[in-house]
């Protein structure tokens, strides 16, 4: 389930050449993952290791998580009222 979420939350990335014409990559879903790479293929794989940190640190501080696609890997006790 973790890697289907990240595979979901990697489909709303996006990507900006920048002046020097590497490249800068973010998730506005998942708030703080942000990479840069030289090449876009290299930028997609620092946004992908960037958010595999995010998720981590975010499981286990406990922290809300968007529910992506209807991937929700909130605890339980989160979703009650």
């Amino acid at each position: 389930m973790i890697q289907d979420y990240m595979d979901s939350a990697l489909q709303y990335a996006v990507y900006d050449k920048l002046a020097d014409n590497s490249f800068s990559g973010e998730i506005p879903k998942c708030p703080g993952t942000i990479a840069f790479g030289q090449t876009l293929e290299a930028c997609r794989q620092e946004l992908k290791a960037a958010l595999q940190d995010w998720l981590i640190s975010a499981l286990r501080h406990g922290d809300d998580l968007p529910v992506i696609n209807g991937l929700d890997l909130n605890r339980p006790e989160k979703n009650m009222p």
